[in-house]
């Protein structure tokens, strides 16, 4: 009987052990393709690592906030600030762990240059990805801006536009769909490689190494020390990962760590 009953508390104690489960949300290219390649390690942890993969840029961060969702990641540390300071939240970055450059594309020209005076321009809604855009187009001189160093500039900051460029802003995930009834878009790199675009080969221009925009996982305050937590953050560390990121994405996508 005593035999027994060491082992059913060793079972117990195992399964709950193996029970350890984190749910993330995630953007469906790259960054759920990446944790669901750290699964494996984090299973034999004893995490269970519980990837939902949304397509908007709003509902992870609402979701993490109101304790549905125990971290996400799809953002980059601009936004999230923005997002906090406007939704009154209180989330946090835990780990960097890679860079999507931004880039134009177009289906009509090759180069930037080629655009006519008046040509069509989308850009993302959300006031980071937006400004970030306008940004990458005026280090191109597309276009010129009053403040040339923020990274939350607005259409209305726009002080200079040659060309007549008409501007109109779209949810970050719509971008690639308008492409070929655009002139030219800026469309963020997970976006643009669901659309089977290659940013190494398709983009007119791309943002560099030097860009702030580095995607991070991120959780709640209270959260951010937890067991669960601290093992996937060590686990998007990994020499595995950074080579999964190279080979997987061809340079598209750059490891931040």
């Amino acid at each position: 009987m005593k035999k027994l009953l060491v082992a059913f508390a060793a079972v117990a104690a195992f399964s709950a052990h193996a029970a350890e489960t984190i749910t993330v949300a995630a953007s469906p290219v790259p960054h759920a393709q990446i944790l669901e390649f750290v699964k494996p390690a984090l299973a034999k942890e004893g995490v269970d690592l519980q990837v939902k993969v949304f397509t908007d840029y709003v509902q992870p961060n609402v979701q993490v906030a109101e304790k549905r969702l125990d971290a996400n990641f799809f953002q980059h540390q601009p936004y999230l600030n923005e997002f906090n300071k406007t939704k009154g939240t209180h989330l946090v970055s835990v780990a960097a762990v890679h860079l999507e450059p931004l880039g134009a594309y177009s289906s009509k020209y090759k180069k930037l240059e080629d655009l006519p005076d008046g040509a069509n321009v989308v850009i993302p809604n959300d006031a980071t990805n937006g400004g970030r855009a306008l940004l990458l187009l005026a280090k191109h001189n597309l276009i010129t801006l009053k403040d040339p160093t923020d990274i939350l500039s607005t259409i209305k900051e726009i002080s200079g536009n040659p060309k007549k460029l008409k501007f109109r802003e779209l949810e970050a995930a719509t971008l690639p769909r308008v492409l070929t009834q655009v002139d030219l878009a800026l469309i963020n790199t997970n976006y643009a490689l669901e659309a089977k675009l290659d940013p190494s080969k398709d983009a007119l221009v791309i943002e560099g190494n030097d860009s702030p925009y580095v995607n991070i996982l991120v959780t709640r305050d209270d959260n951010k020390d937890s067991d669960a937590v601290k093992k996937l953050v060590a686990a998007l560390h990994t020499p595995e990962v950074k080579a999964f990121i190279l080979e997987k994405y061809k340079g598209a996508i750059l490891p931040a760590f």
